[in-house]
């Protein structure tokens, strides 16, 4: 069985064709803001055109241009190839990772976010099991919350250099990674943005 797993949740572009769980084909890179562009033609470049039997996409939280892209293209694909399509959690799947080196106690994953804050989330020492639900705070506010010594995720170097102290690992996700949360419940193919979203809708706009 073949896997397609589209991540672009984050300032990472990462794509992968697993095939009974091992990568066949991939590709990562750091793009900042240009996931809609580089998307298509990532997927179009992996093996067998990136056909496959199934699709996993990152449902977030993290940036919500980001999200909606990957999420919209994981749609229209499994739409027109006819196959399944589930979410995923970006803090799990970085939880998931740093619970292969983390030293003990919890994994507290940090995601950056928008107006000066960072999503975060606390998972148990395997990187499964979350302690807390998804939050959006200031990062002023969380330094003096948080009393973690390591922090992992994109957000972590800001928030150690917003606590002058700690130790920061960066880790964006992975699309290959996907099956250290293989084995957790998928979630809906629906944007998890965290928060608020920043864009109004013209009633919206008319009523404030």
């Amino acid at each position: 069985m073949r896997l397609l797993v589209i991540d672009t949740a984050t300032q990472a572009l990462s794509v992968a064709l697993l095939e009974n769980g091992a990568p066949i084909g991939r590709f990562h890179d750091i793009v900042g803001r240009g996931h809609a562009e580089a998307l298509l033609p990532a997927i179009a470049a992996l093996p067998h055109g990136g056909r496959t039997d199934a699709i996993a996409v990152d449902v977030g939280p993290g940036s919500f241009t980001g999200v909606r892209i990957g999420v919209a293209a994981a749609r229209a694909l499994a739409l027109a190839w006819a196959i399944p399509v589930q979410g995923y959690s970006a803090p799990a799947l970085i939880a998931a990772k740093a619970a292969q080196n983390h030293g003990g106690g919890p994994i507290t994953v940090t995601i950056t976010g928008g107006h000066g804050e960072l999503f975060w989330q606390m998972f148990d020492t395997t990187g499964l099991v979350p302690m807390t639900a998804i939050a959006s705070t200031p990062i002023a506010t969380l330094a003096t919350q948080l009393e973690a010594d390591a922090f992992y995720g994109t957000g972590a170097e800001t928030l150690v250099t917003a606590r002058g102290h700690g130790t920061a690992v960066t880790i964006y996700p992975d699309a290959t990674d996907f099956p250290l949360i293989a084995s957790l419940p998928p979630l809906p193919a629906t944007p998890v943005y965290g928060r608020g979203a920043d864009a109004k809708t013209m009633a919206e706009r008319a009523a404030s």
